[in-house]
């Protein structure tokens, strides 16, 4: 049986489940969108589209365009990630396992069909009919719990909170426009200080402390939408870049979950 499992997704909760499976020894392969809009840059494998390459905790995934590139970079030991929206590809590599890490609080076309092993991340999937197994997401108790039959938590659409502070630390776009940004992840910043620019909009701190997250610069965004995040921990500014500790809890239970049905069903 193949050992290739392909992660749909490459943002930084995906980060956490496409490190764990490569240091666990599978050949990992990222799908991803033409234009990745992760807000959390710096652990996010998704930014090697815009980069070519992307380092996260000594690990490299590389932009690939072709099956004979995508081989070549397994070899070099490093995680391939090619633009595959619909994953078309998934049918010629015929991988042990995909993993939808998009996130988008719905299914985005991934079927149990797509491979012996099918893992869906948080909301929008129910175990046993979209997928084989459905990861918790929701910050809590049940984070990371194996869902083997049914559906995890409905999204509430607020942040989970840090030091007291949830949906005031996440900053949405004031207008529609091209993205200009003035600071950087990894900055202090504080409450009411201009970060970035909408088009003539200003896009301001909501609260003081360490941007953690911010879209990257030239990016067209729509009105209302999620462009930067701010952790009021200042102390905490090396988290910046680093995987979280969200991304690593749901990181080991994708392995865990890929390695049980692989068990259970003797692949």
């Amino acid at each position: 049986m193949s050992d290739i499992i392909i992660v749909r997704g490459g943002g930084d909760i995906a980060t956490g489940s496409i490190q764990k499976l490569f240091r666990a020894g599978f050949k990992v392969l990222v799908l991803e969108i033409e234009k990745p809009s992760a807000i959390r840059r710096e652990v996010a494998f998704c930014e090697a589209i815009y980069d070519g390459e992307k380092t996260i905790e000594g690990i490299t995934a590389k932009l690939c365009n072709t099956l004979d590139e995508i081989q070549a970079c397994w070899k070099e030991n490093k995680i391939p990630l090619k633009i595959d929206l619909n994953g078309d590809i998934i049918k010629e590599l015929k991988p042990l396992a995909v993993v939808d890490a998009i996130l988008a609080k719905k299914n985005c076309g991934t079927t149990r069909d797509m491979a012996p092993i099918t893992i869906g991340l948080g909301p929008g999937f129910e175990a046993g009919k979209d997928v084989d197994i459905v990861i918790e997401t929701m910050r809590g108790h049940n984070l990371g719990k194996l869902i083997l039959q049914g559906k995890p938590m409905e999204n509430t659409g607020i942040p989970g909170l840090i030091k007291g502070v949830g949906k005031e630390r996440v900053i949405y776009s004031p207008c529609a426009g091209k993205v200009k940004n003035i600071n950087k992840i990894g900055d202090i910043v504080e409450k009411d200080q201009v970060i970035a620019k909408v088009n003539d909009c200003d896009v301001k701190a909501t609260i003081s402390g360490v941007l953690r997250g911010l879209i990257k610069d030239g990016y067209e965004v729509p009105e209302r939408f999620k462009m930067a995040d701010i952790d009021p921990r200042e102390e905490e500014q090396q988290n910046c870049f680093t995987i979280s500790d969200k991304a690593r809890a749901i990181g080991g239970a994708v392995l865990e979950a890929v390695l049980y049905l692989k068990n259970q069903r003797n692949l």
